[in-house]
């Protein structure tokens, strides 16, 4: 009888430990993640600002429309430049599909690409015939591509409203994110988030 108590007390203390290590592991895990924050798209442009006026360009598309880039108009326009060799971008294709459908209300979807590649077949074979096509060297020039794939976020206004390389669905929603949150960038929103608790810490 005596050994069946000490067991129980036993087990109670192992549980409790148990217990008690679960909760120092998630205090840690909370920790780190507020450290390691989810990172918005990187903003890496010589030529354009957020909150700038977007370039005004009248481009043509590959079925022979005039689209004019960079005007006030009802709904923002999304420029999304990519290239059918680039892999990060046949990758995001099926993301991009999924968030111009989700923001369809307020957002309208522009492909733009360049240089002498069969852009026609590669929108057959990804599904892109929903999309207006700019195949236009001077587009990318103006609006500072550098890298793709890469994302410009216009407004209603015809303001530049985010921007930035696009590796991830986490990176093009964030465009979104810095749009309704007025900031720059998501990493703008949470340095100044940061700043404030900082603030609010010293006050104390």
């Amino acid at each position: 009888m005596d050994w069946l108590v000490i067991s129980n007390i036993l087990l109670w203390i192992g549980f409790i430990a148990m217990v008690l290590v679960n909760l120092a592991l998630a205090r840690q895990i909370g920790v780190l993640y507020e450290r390691v924050a989810p990172a918005g798209a990187l903003m890496m442009n010589q030529k354009l600002t957020v909150g700038a006026a977007a370039p005004e360009l009248a481009v043509s598309t590959l079925d022979g429309s005039v689209l004019n880039v960079g005007k006030m108009e009802e709904k923002s326009q999304l420029l999304f430049f990519l290239s059918p060799d680039c892999p990060v971008c046949n990758e995001l294709t099926p993301a991009l599909k999924s968030a111009a459908k989700a923001e369809s209300d307020w957002m309208d979807v522009i492909l733009a690409s360049d240089g002498e590649l069969d852009h026609r077949a590669y929108v057959k074979r990804k599904g892109l015939q929903g999309f207006p096509y700019v195949v236009s060297e001077i587009l990318g020039k103006t609006y500072g591509v550098a890298k793709l794939p890469y994302a410009v976020l216009i407004d209603e206004a015809g303001t530049i409203a985010s921007m930035g390389i696009i590796n991830s669905r986490e990176h093009l929603e964030s465009l979104f994110e810095a749009k309704e949150r007025k900031v720059a960038s998501i990493q703008d929103y949470m340095n100044q988030t940061q700043a404030v608790q900082h603030v609010e810490a010293d006050k104390a």
